[in-house]
């Protein structure tokens, strides 16, 4: 006979888990503030140093750095009726994807991919990917 042996989630893991995903959804909201008010530097906040953007919208690729992606949201301007969920956010130690919604951010329905990383203590967008949807 074959024995199994099955680990189960203590309380302090489940405790850890949830807190780690409240961490993330921190981390994310200065990015989903951004869409709202436009402030490019806001949104590059919730970024490393290192990070890219790649997407995008009406046929056209765009590649761009952090710093590039403060600048556009900038030019784009505040989307005072946009709306906005968070979909997705899986953890693994210092590594997390998560995945948000975005309707009507300056006229665009978006769906973002994000890879994070936590790093004394904080977590920070790595890497981003998107979809403009109808727009794409």
């Amino acid at each position: 006979m074959t024995q199994v042996q099955v680990t189960q989630e203590t309380a302090a893991d489940e405790i850890q888990s949830f807190a780690e995903y409240q961490a993330v959804e921190k981390a994310l909201q200065p990015y989903i503030a951004s869409a709202k008010t436009g402030d490019g530097a806001l949104a590059r906040t919730a970024f490393y140093d290192h990070a890219y953007i790649v997407g995008s919208v009406e046929g056209e690729v765009y590649v761009m750095t952090a710093d590039e992606f403060e600048g556009a949201v900038n030019e784009g301007g505040p989307a005072p009726d946009v709306q906005s969920r968070i979909a997705l956010i899986e953890t693994s130690g210092p590594a997390a994807i998560a995945k948000v919604e975005f309707l009507n951010w300056g006229g665009f329905r978006f769906t973002d991919f994000f890879v994070l990383y936590k790093t004394d203590g904080e977590w920070k967008i790595s890497s981003k990917v998107y979809d403009s949807h109808a727009k794409n």
